[in-house]
């Protein structure tokens, strides 16, 4: 009997002596990932929404005939820019004696450190864009931000701005978007933020309206972001459009086709010249009955 209580006994102190190295091992644990996430420097950010910051042209590459990219230096290669997906950064710049300001959406992320890039068309008969295509490298332009009503915060949930100290939340499963021309910056800005993460399974589908083939912006990036959660339909208004390309202006047949039906859960994103967005696409979206936002 005292044996049998011995090896008990020997089996008890066993097992509270491997619990206890449990224990302490988990602390440890606990504490290194502490130790760590404590001491990981945080990548310094650009815009502080107040001041205007001076970034120097690295790199300029010929996409087409009036399209450029523009790859800006931030103020460290450890610097990421700070842009909330669905904001926008404000380039400013003397022109003819007065100044001149422009809203754009970076291509570039905040995964891009160190840099920041522009996708910018370029109109003749335009004031900045004419500015931004006769800079060169090592050139600086002047951006502040940033600004913006509409922000996305991963999973479905967008943020809008009601006014200065109100904003709105609302989860949205399938997202729609407009886009014509240029406007489709702030687009691709959602689009890949939803498709780099595997945990967002938000779906979306793009309508983009541009002239002709040749005026599309990053359209090398959007067929490569076509997949499970991303379609794309190309509509074509001066040109006869290709095999695999609709053609015409945006409508409400080709919205209602091609686009989610009206839902409380789908939302539609607008963005482009205000003839498309304000005077086309918002009546019709009304008429409809859907949520749309439109940057």
């Amino acid at each position: 009997s005292s044996g049998i209580n011995a090896e008990y006994g020997d089996s008890t102190k066993e097992k509270q002596t491997i619990l206890a190295i449990s224990g302490v091992a988990f602390l440890v644990m606990l504490g290194y990932l502490y130790w760590c996430c404590k001491k990981r420097p945080s990548h310094p950010t650009t815009l502080d929404g107040k001041t205007k910051i001076p970034l120097i042209l690295i790199d300029k590459k010929i996409i087409s005939h009036d399209t450029r990219r523009f790859r800006f230096s931030l103020p460290s290669e450890d610097h990421i820019l700070g842009l909330p997906v669905g904001g926008f950064i404000t380039v400013s710049a003397t022109i003819d004696e007065k100044l001149v300001v422009k809203p754009y959406t970076p291509i570039s992320s905040d995964d891009d450190i160190g840099i920041m890039d522009l996708m910018i068309k370029v109109y003749p008969d335009g004031k900045m864009s004419p500015y931004m295509d006769n800079l060169t490298v090592g050139d600086v332009i002047m951006i502040r931000g940033p600004s913006g009503k509409i922000r996305y915060h991963g999973n479905g949930v967008f943020e809008v701005e009601k006014g200065r100290e109100k904003k709105e939340k609302k989860n949205y499963r399938k997202v729609g978007m407009i886009a014509g021309g240029s406007g489709i910056t702030p687009m691709l800005q959602v689009i890949c933020d939803i498709l780099k993460r595997d945990e967002d399974l938000t779906q979306v589908t793009l309508l983009f309206s541009n002239k002709t083939a040749e005026d599309m912006l990053c359209r090398e990036m959007l067929d490569e972001c076509v997949g499970e959660k991303f379609t794309i339909h190309h509509t074509l208004t001066r040109e006869d459009p290709p095999p695999g390309m609709l053609g015409g202006r945006v409508d409400k047949e080709k919205i209602e086709k091609y686009l989610p039906a009206p839902a409380e859960d789908t939302v539609i994103l607008l963005c482009g010249p205000g003839g498309l967005v304000r005077g086309t696409c918002i009546p019709i979206l009304d008429e409809m009955g859907h949520n749309y936002l439109a940057f």
